[in-house]
């Protein structure tokens, strides 16, 4: 495919030059008419110096995502194989080891692949393409993916909400000082044209469930029908600190999925661990992860419940340990003061159910709201809850999932480990 040279004004070269991966419409002196969604292009200047290499995106805020700092380097199967190799040799030297199978292998723009998200568990692999751009190169990127890694399957989850309204997967309301040309993310000229939400078999075959290994312990995980891709591995390091806290407790674990925190707390001597989700087959299938790691499911209850009114009807010193980990609650960079209201609200019910030196471990995925955002709100539910609260454990993005220094828009994940009195 031929190389499409764009010209960026002098005035917005801070961005590129700092590595951010986004450049926006009006940093670009020219856009010919006529570009399809992923055609390659270079960055120069405007005295005609290389600074970058990209894609086209659309013509929408994003026009261009970069993901190449060499002149003349040429997009084609083994551009993506060097990639891939890349990120699969950083995961295997800090994620795959103490018995773990399962990672993140390929983190879109901070792994210099924009849009792309691959999860390896175990020997089949999940995809997702969250812009038309990116997916324009599926077919080199699903072969360099079978030449680097051989997995059995390879099964495609590009049926996310961001995709569907044309949005990036993840986009920070914190101002970027990067960002001399940010403009308002909502408008209506920043919507790709891409409304599909692809979902299907790529490579192989993928059985209905997937056995795979972390730290040792062993989950099944739907990657065919699972919320996302399968499982949430962002929350690997989270869970292992979970069970420094565990033996001898009484364990609540809210918006408990398919059991991932309970596993780890039982099997660090938990006296007790209650699973509270809303999906009943998630439930299900976290009853059976017990069994899989040979855990006393006598010591377990599984419940079918908002967590809301499940909180509403608890006790204080019920439990000695509350996680909660729930779905993002802004979903909508509009609508922040409400999901924070969300937030505090069910740490507040937790708050007042915890006993002096009971342990809440609270985190947020939501873009949104930073970690700033995050720990104002918490402080509001202590207040509210009449209780004190120290911070022991901060914890954000896990090794599988790393950041490049200018893209702060990636940074999403905040999870606090709390003692309270």
């Amino acid at each position: 495919m031929t190389m499409v040279q764009l010209t960026v004004f002098q005035k917005r070269l801070g961005p590129i030059r700092g590595r951010h991966p986004w450049v926006f419409s009006g940093a670009l002196k020219n856009i010919p008419e006529g570009l399809a969604s992923g055609t390659p292009v270079d960055l120069v200047d405007e005295a005609g110096n290389y600074l970058a290499s990209g894609f086209f995106n659309s013509y929408s805020q994003i026009a261009v995502r970069l993901w190449s700092y060499e002149k003349d380097e040429e997009v084609n199967e083994a551009f993506f194989t060097r990639r891939i190799e890349r990120a699969y040799e950083l995961r295997k030297k800090f994620v795959a080891f103490k018995q773990t199978d399962s990672y993140r292998l390929v983190y879109g723009e901070n792994d210099l692949l924009p849009g792309l998200i691959v999860d390896k568990y175990a020997d089949y692999l999940s995809v997702q393409f969250h812009n038309p751009g990116i997916e324009f190169w599926k077919k080199d990127i699903v072969a360099a993916l079978i030449k680097t890694l051989k997995p059995e399957g390879i099964y495609e989850r590009s049926d996310v909400r961001d995709r569907r309204l044309g949005k990036p997967v993840i986009l920070s309301e914190t101002k970027n000082p990067l960002h001399s040309n940010l403009r308002d993310p909502s408008s209506a000229d920043w919507r790709t044209q891409d409304d599909s939400a692809a979902t299907g078999l790529l490579y192989g075959a993928v059985p209905e469930r997937v056995t795979i290994k972390e730290n040792g312990y062993k989950f099944y995980v739907d990657i065919i029908g699972g919320q996302k891709t399968g499982f949430f591995l962002d929350q690997r390091d989270k869970r292992l600190a979970l069970a420094r806290y565990s033996e001898g407790k009484n364990v609540l674990n809210c918006f408990s999925y398919t059991g991932g925190f309970s596993v780890y707390a039982l099997s660090a001597g938990a006296k007790k661990v209650v699973s509270v989700d809303a999906s009943e087959s998630a439930l299900v299938l976290a009853e059976e992860n017990m069994k899989l790691n040979k855990l006393p499911v006598s010591k377990c209850e599984f419940i079918l419940a908002d967590v809301k009114d499940y909180l509403a009807d608890r006790q204080k010193g019920e439990f000695d340990v509350i996680v909660l980990d729930p779905p993002a609650f802004v979903k909508d960079r509009h609508k922040v003061a409400e999901g924070l209201q969300g937030y505090r609200k069910i740490n507040e019910m937790a708050l007042n159910i915890l006993p002096a030196g009971g342990i809440l471990v609270t985190a947020s995925c939501s873009a949104h709201v930073t970690l700033r955002d995050f720990r104002f709100m918490l402080s509001e539910a202590v207040g509210r809850a009449g209780r004190t609260v120290q911070i022991l454990e901060t914890y954000t993005h896990g090794l599988d999932h790393p950041e490049l220094v200018a893209f702060t828009e990636g940074e999403y994940l905040k999870c606090l480990f709390c003692i309270v009195y």
